[in-house]
């Protein structure tokens, strides 16, 4: 277990200098990068949960290998992680399955999905004080067209109502540079760097308006390479939702990341941003 302990203390050392100031989450925004570049930036997110209170772990992912139109489910019952193991929720799985709107992918196609993966060892982590009181319920999000986010937002927000559930919502920033063949650039902001983090700071301030409809015209007006914009847009979704039965909430980004900064055409860089949704 010399993996489990490594990255046990690797985790605690994040979370150790990340603050709590929003909890406690009932979704939280986080990245799934390799932890060398985003895993201190995720600890801002995971600080805000409150294992106490959370009974179910929802991780919304997006797919990345395989082209799905809608949401589907992994055929596992349990998903091992080095800290310790994490119980699928078969009793919530079934009403999913039973609304017709979800389908199955193979054991194959959830092991090379990273998307969910990423976040196992966090979920451990953030919950190991009451490890054995909770289940997750990890959903791969397909590339949804926007009444389809509408839907599942539709959904899903019985479930984000219930204090006892957590969602977490799996995206990196902006895939910047030639690889990702996507090179934005608004000279005016100086370096590029500074001109990928206005690009994504005007995303987060969008999100943290809470409206579906804004950050679907942002994306479509400046095509930011957000990978999980449809798990966003489905949060988006079911909070809408409950807002219009009368629920406050607030959603607040609390630290954003490059993995390296870009000043000329031949660099490439990601961008990590970790946030969280409390309800009033």
């Amino acid at each position: 277990m010399f993996a489990g302990s490594q990255l046990n203390a690797q985790l605690e050392g994040w979370l150790s200098q990340a603050q709590s100031t929003i909890r406690p989450a009932r979704a939280i925004i986080a990245p799934h990068a390799g932890y060398t570049y985003c895993g201190a930036c995720a600890a801002h997110a995971y600080k805000q949960v409150d294992p106490s209170i959370t009974r179910r772990v929802f991780i919304l992912g997006p797919s990345h290998h395989v082209p799905l139109s809608r949401c589907a489910l992994s055929p596992a019952d349990i998903y091992r992680t080095p800290l310790y193991d994490l119980r699928i929720d078969q009793k919530v799985y079934a009403d999913l399955w039973k609304t017709g709107l979800f389908e199955r992918i193979s054991m194959q196609i959830d092991e090379d999905e990273h998307s969910i993966e990423m976040h196992l060892p966090y979920t451990a982590k953030a919950m190991e004080s009451h490890k054995d009181e909770f289940s997750i319920v990890p959903v791969l999000v397909g590339a949804l067209s926007e009444s389809k986010e509408q839907e599942y937002g539709k959904l899903l927000s019985k479930y984000l109502a219930d204090p006892t559930n957590l969602f977490i919502i799996s995206s990196d920033f902006c895939h910047w540079g030639q690889r990702f063949r996507y090179t934005y650039y608004d000279e005016s902001q100086g370096e590029i760097y500074r001109s990928i983090e206005n690009l994504d700071k005007m995303g987060m301030s969008i999100i943290e308006q809470l409206d579906p409809m804004s950050f679907t015209n942002y994306l479509k007006k400046y095509r930011n390479t957000i990978c999980g914009r449809h798990p966003i847009g489905v949060l988006l979704n079911a909070v809408a939702e409950l807002r219009k039965a009368g629920l406050e909430m607030n959603f607040s980004f609390l630290n954003y990341a490059q993995s390296s900064q870009c000043r000329n055409w031949q660099d490439s860089s990601v961008s990590y941003a970790a946030g969280a949704l409390i309800v009033h």
